[in-house]
């Protein structure tokens, strides 16, 4: 440009680093903001410092990759100077996902010390090799987490309370499968954390619920599924007051017919989503507790549940007004009266899976299609699967 000196002229180089970020951050191209480093080493410094989640190819994040890979295969070996090289480089970390690698040890986690006091999210499952300890170097490096994951980990009561004292703003926790955590580790978490909101417990052995007691009212999302459950556990999960979503199915045998009553005497009231399958002991004054008791009931499965006749079946059907999925798989006192009873309620049921109930004739599934058209029957089994609560935070 003519009248122009060559010092008068600006270009991108000489934009200040925040304009340079604002730049990176409206990148909507993975390509282009893994590439955005490669220009030179300022940039490449700007992209380290705008990097907000890490996860390693190893890590796993939900169930049916675990069961489907081989850990052993997989996982490399992360160790203490790959994680300190790595956070001194990403120093802004909100989100890291370490799951999958079961050579890290308690003492690696002191790396934390360089980006933990950001960090929202952490996921350790099937971290084998990290106990109480490296809990504890969790809670001191990363105080304002929100949601942590310890899957299969060999932790016990000790490291979660040393957890919750020190990060009291968690919101989400999985501890499904961790066979050494009791109901006083669950207590120091529901107790210590008054936000929290999604507690996941599937398959802990030594917890009967009991720790839930007292538990926020912002709790909302409860998995305890396979868990060896009491009946003084069971009021303890709905003490809250603010339940939506709670899968118990496979309930021990601990818990009898009437035992499940508790979850329809008031606390329960906001429950949309309820996972009984499985729960063979369930009866008829269980179902009439609940149906009468959880009014915003949207969701129900009761596949397996053999204990409940035709007086649960006339329950639901006249006290679920709000009820759209029901599932009765393989119910084996669920007959053509019990059919007809549901055909004349639950005026706004959408969806019913109904395999595998040999007492009900196809007459009477034919009368039910003429009768309720709007309601698709389903003849594939079909776990109830909830919403992502943890989404909305």
């Amino acid at each position: 440009m003519e009248g122009l000196s060559r010092d008068s002229i600006t270009s991108i180089i000489d934009l200040p680093d925040d304009c340079v970020i604002l730049i990176f951050q409206w990148l909507d191209c993975n390509c282009d903001r893994e590439s955005f480093g490669l220009t030179c080493r300022r940039w490449l410094n700007i992209q380290n410092l705008s990097r907000r989640s890490l996860q390693f190819q190893c890590s796993f994040t939900n169930f049916t990759q675990l069961i489907r890979s081989s850990l052993s295969q997989t996982s490399p070996t992360i160790n203490s100077f790959h994680l300190h090289r790595l956070f001194t480089r990403f120093q802004y970390l909100q989100s890291l996902s370490l799951s999958g690698c079961t050579e890290l040890l308690d003492l690696d986690l002191r790396q934390l010390q360089c980006c933990g006091s950001n960090l929202r999210t952490l996921f350790l499952d099937c971290c084998l090799g990290i106990t109480d300890r490296g809990l504890f170097l969790v809670g001191t490096f990363c105080p304002l987490l929100t949601v942590i994951s310890l899957y299969r980990c060999n932790i016990t009561d000790t490291g979660l309370e040393s957890l919750a004292n020190a990060c009291s703003a968690l919101k989400d926790v999985n501890l499904s499968y961790c066979a050494n955590i009791s109901d006083h580790g669950l207590k120091a978490v529901t107790q210590g954390c008054r936000q929290l909101q999604v507690v996941r417990i599937s398959s802990s052995s030594e917890v009967s619920g009991i720790g839930f007691k007292g538990c926020s009212s912002t709790l909302a999302y409860i998995e305890a599924d396979c868990c060896k459950l009491e009946p003084e556990g069971i009021m303890g999960i709905v003490s809250g007051g603010g339940l939506e979503y709670l899968n118990i199915s496979g309930v021990s045998c601990s818990i009898k017919g009437g035992d499940l009553a508790p979850i329809g005497t008031g606390f329960a009231t906001s429950l949309k989503i309820l996972n009984l399958r499985m729960c063979r002991a369930v009866g008829n004054e269980s179902i009439m507790a609940i149906s009468k008791g959880c009014p915003l009931l949207q969701e129900w499965n009761l596949a397996l549940c053999h204990g409940v006749t035709i007086t649960g079946w006339e329950a639901i059907a006249f006290n679920c007004h709000n009820l759209e999925k029901l599932h009765v798989n393989r119910c084996r006192n669920l007959c053509d009266d019990g059919l007809l009873a549901l055909r004349d309620g639950c005026s706004r049921l959408s969806v019913l899976y109904i395999h595998g109930c040999r007492r009900i004739t196809t007459t009477a599934i034919e009368l039910f299609k003429c009768y309720r058209s709007n309601v698709s029957i389903k003849g594939e089994e079909i776990m109830c699967i909830g919403p992502n609560l943890a989404s909305k935070q």
